[in-house]
């Protein structure tokens, strides 16, 4: 398994000889494109930081899982990881921190912690994905994108809690 990166850097610096192509040109053409696709993202980067920042500072988050938790429950969602929920679509980091957070208070075996630990896995960060993908496209439109995202984020929610209660 170490040598998997030097193997495939070998083999591609193999096949670029044989088809005669010009590799320094084609490594400096790669460059040239990441630093657009870098200078294209920022603005829609930038926009998602300083709205989590701002979440987090005014505790948004908390506000809103307490506001929607009865709605949650009926739905068979533990009430322990509404703030996760919330918090996914936006942050990665921020919503390890509070996975970390039930897998401490509740123990890695429980199933409020199995109901986050899918959630996780099967879900993103959203506005991370759109501001990406937005920042390369000619359609700006995110009229149908962020909507049908959140929307099936939420069943993916659903699922798991209903998968890890029964199975």
């Amino acid at each position: 398994m170490n040598y998997f990166i030097p193997a495939l850097l070998l083999i591609t610096f193999v096949a670029g000889i044989v088809k005669k192509v010009n590799l320094f040109d084609s490594f400096t053409g790669g460059v040239k494109e990441a630093t657009s696709l870098t200078l294209n993202l920022i603005p829609y980067l930038v926009a998602v930081f300083i709205i989590m920042y701002m979440m987090r500072e005014s505790e948004l988050t908390t506000h809103l899982a307490k506001l929607i938790n009865p709605v949650f429950s009926y739905l068979g969602i533990p009430n322990e990881v509404t703030e996760l929920i919330i918090l996914r679509p936006l942050s990665g980091s921020g919503s390890l921190v509070v996975l970390e957070n039930i897998y401490t208070q509740y123990g890695v075996d429980s199933y409020v912690a199995r109901v986050a630990s899918v959630m996780m896995a099967s879900t993103d960060t959203l506005f991370y994905v759109v501001a990406t993908y937005l920042s390369t496209s000619k359609d700006k439109s995110t009229s149908y994108a962020i909507p049908i995202s959140l929307f099936t984020s939420f069943l993916g929610v659903i699922l798991a809690s209903i998968l890890c209660k029964y199975v």
